[in-house]
């Protein structure tokens, strides 16, 4: 994943990103948060998922050149 494709979020890993997306989730599923409060867990949860996609996006791209080149080689 690049800085292009991230953005702020480059820099969290995977698990990170997920881990704080759960957490997100537990929270607005809670309740208990203001309007405003819940805008914001909202657009920090589409991001986070944005960056998850990213990364889980990479990972079957190396999984697929790694199984075409297994296949080539065989």
């Amino acid at each position: 994943m690049t800085d292009a494709e991230g953005g702020a979020g480059a820099a969290l890993g995977y698990e990170q990103a997920r881990d704080e997306l759960v957490d997100v989730v537990r929270r607005l599923e809670a309740g208990g948060v203001t309007l405003e409060e819940s805008l914001a867990l909202w657009e920090r949860g589409e991001e986070l998922a944005r960056i998850c996609g990213h990364w889980l996006e990479g990972a079957r791209a190396r999984l697929d050149a790694a199984i075409a080149e297994g296949e080539g080689a065989a």
